[in-house]
């Protein structure tokens, strides 16, 4: 169930990412398509903000369409998504004045932000570009507690954003193929209720390695 819930979600995120590119496109009078390129990453994440899933992992992706206003300018759309997860060893976990808890805890955190971001490049080499750039939309998490047989989660929606740096690294010039390189910086909005305590907001830091096309 928790599944096929996150297939919906994703689903109708990657749907409204479309519709935004192509109103976009339409949006740009002098649309040129060797300006327009497709970024999809591999994503390394590790959150910095909260203790509930807060151990490294790379069980992410990040996919961008971005066009070239100019020679450094350029805008565009973004979606991805992310999960981290925690061990916890048994404990006993007081819940009331009257109730208590003895379990182990497997935690997973689910992050899927998507929406529109800029870039400016640094230096326009002809095989390296350096580049700093930002992301801004809305973004939905599930924080969700494993314990014996069941589990409790909590769900939500923010406000991202998300500053980077990074490269793009073309081994031949004027080619549309290349590779991506970018560090980032996040943070949400988004409030959760989880068996332990409450998140409220949540950062994380990470990095990126892709093709360009």
């Amino acid at each position: 169930m928790i599944t096929m819930k996150r297939y919906t979600i994703f689903k109708k995120a990657v749907l409204a990412f479309c519709a935004l590119a192509m109103f976009a496109v339409q949006g740009y009078a002098q649309w040129d398509s060797q300006k327009a390129h497709l970024i999809v990453d591999w994503q390394m994440n590790a959150p910095v903000s909260t203790g509930f899933a807060d151990k490294i992992s790379g069980w992410g992706m990040n996919f961008e369409g971005f066009y070239d206003l100019t020679s450094r300018w350029s805008v565009g759309a973004f979606i991805n998504f992310h999960t981290n997860h925690k061990y916890i060893g048994r404990q006993t976990i007081q819940l009331s004045p009257t109730e208590a808890l003895t379990t182990d805890q497997q935690r997973s955190a689910y992050q899927l932000p998507f929406g529109i971001g800029t870039s400016y490049t640094l230096y326009n080499g002809r095989y390296v570009k350096p580049y700093v750039g930002v992301k801004l939309g809305a973004a939905y998490t599930r924080y969700t507690t494993y314990y014996g047989a069941g589990g409790v989660f909590d769900s939500g929606w923010g406000f991202y954003v998300s500053p980077e740096v990074g490269l793009k690294i073309y081994p031949s010039p004027h080619r549309r193929f290349g590779f991506h390189v970018a560090g980032y910086y996040n943070y949400m909005t988004n409030k959760m209720a989880t068996l332990t305590g409450d998140v409220a907001g949540q950062s994380n830091v990470g990095f990126r390695l892709g093709v360009i096309f």
